[in-house]
């Protein structure tokens, strides 16, 4: 299609949209710095549960020792235990029930009298 003679182009003057254009530019920047503190926020929590796994990682290598020791001396005392049993101490054996026997009923009546 053509133009009519007589028209001419004139674009639309920016000046009525700048205070709009001023309006949207200033509401992105106060998103931006939200958004900016947001990630601060963020970064700095992450950083506080990378030192707790750290300290949390220690404590549970120090369970795990704990842990081996205890087996250690667990296993080494069931073979004095079974040493004991072998070479015919009847009567230890009879002593150690006995003993064992004596402290569960000792601590079950003094549960049982609170």
């Amino acid at each position: 299609m053509r133009r009519a003679q007589g028209y001419s182009y004139q674009p639309l003057s920016q000046a009525p949209n700048r205070p709009k254009d001023d309006h949207v530019e200033n509401e992105n920047q106060r998103l931006t710095e939200e958004l900016q503190a947001k990630i601060g926020v963020l970064n700095s929590l992450a950083i506080d549960i990378g030192h707790e796994v750290r300290y949390q990682d220690k404590l549970l290598r120090g369970i795990d020792d704990d842990m081996d020791r205890t087996g250690g001396f667990l296993s080494n005392t069931m073979n004095r235990v079974t040493r004991l049993g072998r070479n015919g101490h009847q009567k230890f054996m009879l002593y150690i029930f006995l003993f064992a026997l004596f402290v569960f009923l000792l601590l079950y009546f003094v549960i049982k009298l609170r």
